[in-house]
């Protein structure tokens, strides 16, 4: 019974993860409450491994129905995939808590912008970069979020989703299927190292993860069907709820 309530919070994760990301701060307490058998790092790996299976889903159904510069997008792959390794491995050296702060000020400064900014991502601009100016903004976005992902977490696709509206012009929709690509990799490349450290719980990570492809599937869905329009405002709804969600477990 409580590996299907566990499903049930991992499809819910899903479904908001895959439009605007966010989904981890459904998932991740739920597995902590629920399977307390685990210790701290098979719980983040088992985790990792079902939001894993989730998120490739909804990158598969983006790739398919928008449009991605993957040529421009690489830079950001590659360096998303080391920095995400990277903060793996620090993750057991590192007190969260003194980051919590930080990070719900950041949230709070996207979410301020974004709602005086009423057609912020509303339409897809080219800002027309230099080569130069474009990678260093694609490796930074990667190699800093990625770094991010790896060794805290909450807030990666919703950060991604900013990052691509405002330095490189997307709208809501484009900016989503990039950050979930991105997102993709970072989990595989934090993934990689708790499977070869051994700390992947198969049993729960399956199910869960079955879940979570499944309430990734009909995000995606929705996120398509409705368009940036849609997802702009259950952006700024999903970013209320991670800063009242960080700040209570801060204070």
């Amino acid at each position: 019974m409580l590996l299907l309530l566990l499903c049930c919070f991992a499809f819910l994760a899903g479904f908001i993860d895959a439009m605007v990301g966010g989904g981890g701060l459904i998932q991740l307490p739920a597995m902590f409450i629920l399977m307390p058998q685990l210790n701290l790092v098979q719980t983040l790996a088992t985790n990792k491994t079902a939001s894993f299976m989730g998120t490739s889903v909804a990158t598969v159904r983006y790739i398919k129905r928008v449009d991605i510069d993957w040529r421009h997008l690489l830079p950001a792959i590659i360096s998303a995939f080391v920095g995400s390794m990277g903060g793996a491995m620090l993750v057991s050296h590192i007190h969260k808590e003194q980051f919590m702060p930080f990070i719900i000020c950041a949230l709070g400064l996207v979410l301020l912008y974004t709602i005086v900014r009423k057609n912020l991502g509303l339409h897809h601009q080219d800002k027309k970069l230099s080569p130069a100016r474009y990678y260093l903004y694609a490796i930074g976005t990667g190699g800093v979020i990625g770094l991010y992902d790896g060794m805290i977490g909450p807030g990666t696709g919703s950060f991604l989703i900013f990052a691509f509206i405002i330095l490189f012009g997307y709208d809501f929709l484009h900016a989503s299927a990039n950050a979930k690509v991105l997102n993709c990799i970072t989990n595989f490349s934090a993934l990689l190292l708790f499977f070869f450290q051994g700390q992947i719980q198969w049993m729960i990570a399956l199910p869960v993860g079955a879940a979570n492809m499944l309430g990734n599937y009909v995000g995606s869905h929705v996120a398509l069907k409705k368009g940036s329009g849609f997802i702009r405002i259950f952006f700024i709804v999903v970013v209320v709820a991670l800063i009242i969600k960080l700040g209570w477990d801060y204070l």
